[in-house]
């Protein structure tokens, strides 16, 4: 199957050569990177509407990690459009991360319909590297579908695990790699190249849960499912929490 998927994968990537053309001249990634946020719009718009329960879910004890001024200091990073501001409680203080700048006219019409929440700031700067943000001072930090794009997930965590306050928490909600004898598996492994050019470095096939159980969180909350979603693709899951 694996001969068959790389097979395959050439097939597409062949068909995709303008745009693997315009990444070798060094033209792609500021396009991607302007239409990217427009995408991202609609996505987590669908997105949200068939996961919704599961946000709801997820977040629901969010309030449980505030600090003593009892509101809730949260970092988000990969903010995208702001596609997880309805979900937080009132009064939960809002600093963004994302490396793409171009998102930030759409976060703040994010913050505009979301009045219940106090927005800190946006940092232009990957999770990998938030050196602006100073260790344990939030309360909690939430990822949601960022991991699938982070190179270096083990330096991602750490530095979660570093702006995280003792008793903080991370919260997170990822597409990851299928079962690897499923036809999914297969079909993640063939697009995985341009599927990665198409979507600003998204990886079908990362296996994220890994970095997560081998990270020094005193507790790790971890399920995995498979999400009601229109794109059979990305129904494999994780969601869930980490203490520190």
């Amino acid at each position: 199957m694996a001969i068959i998927a790389s097979l395959v994968q050439l097939a597409i990537s062949i068909t995709m050569f303008p745009i693997f053309l315009l990444r070798f001249l060094g033209l792609w990634d500021r396009v991607c990177k302007r239409l990217f946020p427009y995408f991202m719009v609609q996505f987590t718009e669908n997105y949200n509407r068939e996961m919704s329960a599961k946000k709801q879910e997820l977040f629901s004890n969010l309030q449980d990690f505030a600090g003593s001024s009892g509101k809730v200091a949260l970092v988000e990073v990969g903010c995208g459009t702001g596609a997880n501001f309805k979900f937080y409680p009132p009064g939960c203080r809002i600093t963004c991360v994302d490396p793409n700048p171009n998102f930030e006219k759409f976060l703040i019409k994010s913050i505009a319909e979301n009045r219940h929440l106090q927005f800190e700031g946006f940092i232009v700067a990957s999770g990998e590297n938030m050196h602006q943000i100073a260790d344990n001072s939030m309360d909690v930090v939430v990822c949601t579908l960022v991991l699938c794009s982070v190179q270096q997930q083990e330096k991602f965590i750490k530095e979660v695990h570093r702006v995280l306050r003792p008793g903080g928490a991370f919260y997170f909600m990822e597409h990851v790699a299928a079962e690897p004898s499923s036809w999914n598996f297969f079909w993640q492994q063939a697009l995985r190249p341009t599927w990665q050019l198409l979507f600003d470095g998204c990886d079908l096939t990362k296996e994220s849960w890994k970095a997560l159980e081998g990270s020094s969180f005193s507790k790790l909350n971890l399920q995995h499912l498979q999400a009601p979603l229109s794109w059979k693709i990305v129904r494999p899951h994780i969601v869930g929490y980490a203490t520190k």
